[in-house]
């Protein structure tokens, strides 16, 4: 009886959720279909993803690797010194695991795996969440064989290797339904999982206002880990409740709760949203 070959994928990319949570609805996905696959995530200890792999099932191996885009002087040499490391521990990894396929969902620390599994001869795919590529995905694309395209626009900037495919949501987010507990209007207001700084602003300055209504209103704010302080004192000093957390990764069962969302218009809250 001829050996079955176990499906081993690799998924390399973090820093932000708009990155990770594809990975994992790609991951979750790919186990439903085969149930034995084995699945990597690649990342690195400084993202949200250190949190969220682990948390989902997933092993998560990390490189040292920083991002390019914007950086100067000092802060530019040292991104640039960590890449032969980057390069030398991507190549330990796929050594040991030996993955079929190296899936790279965007954010730099997808840069070095995507790029030793394609030198390695590796086949790779790129996934792009945003009507315009990302910098580490425009620089990978010479080198991956497909690109999986979540909007038409963005087919121009691949050519023939791009793919329409839509946006990857995890299954939690069909399935979502009224589980409201409370007869108080719920708003949910976040910025992407590290937060708007400018959303914040807004709500703390809107809570004055709304004070009159606040019996009537229940608030569910995800701010980002640097204005959580700043934002929970505002609504305790304005006496206004709120569920007031720097993450929340439970999003689906917000959504549930909450009658009106505002939020910021990135791609995956969009496909999550709709």
């Amino acid at each position: 009886m001829k050996e079955l070959i176990q499906l081993r994928l690799l998924i390399a990319g973090g820093g932000t959720g708009g990155h990770v949570f594809p990975g994992i609805a790609i991951a979750r996905e790919v186990q439903r279909r085969h149930p034995q696959a084995e699945i990597w995530f690649v990342g690195t200890q400084r993202g949200i993803e250190k949190e969220i792999v682990p948390s989902h099932g997933f092993t998560l191996k990390t490189i040292p690797v920083s991002g390019l885009k914007g950086m100067r002087g000092l802060r530019l040499m040292k991104a640039l010194w960590v890449i032969p490391r980057s390069l030398k521990e991507s190549y330990r990894i796929l050594h040991e695991f030996q993955p079929q396929v190296v899936i790279g969902v965007g954010g730099y620390s997808s840069g070095a795996p995507v790029l030793v599994a394609a030198l390695m001869g590796i086949p790779t795919l790129l996934q792009e969440q945003n009507a315009r590529p990302g910098l580490t995905n425009r620089l990978l694309s010479r080198l991956a064989d497909r690109i999986a395209v979540a909007f038409e626009e963005c087919r121009a900037f691949f050519g023939d290797k791009a793919v329409l495919t839509g946006n990857p949501v995890r299954a939690e987010f069909s399935k979502v339904s009224e589980q409201k507990n409370s007869d108080r209007f719920v708003l949910l207001i976040f910025g992407g999982s590290q937060g708007s700084h400018g959303i914040n602003q807004a709500m703390v300055e809107a809570l004055d206002p709304l004070k009159p209504y606040s019996s009537s209103l229940r608030f569910i704010h995800q701010t980002g880990g640097k204005d959580l302080e700043w934002v929970s004192g505002a609504y305790h000093a304005a006496g206004v409740e709120g569920d007031v957390r720097p993450f929340f990764d439970d999003m689906p069962l917000q959504f549930s709760r909450s009658d009106l969302v505002i939020c910021r218009s990135g791609a995956m809250t969009l496909a999550e949203l709709t």
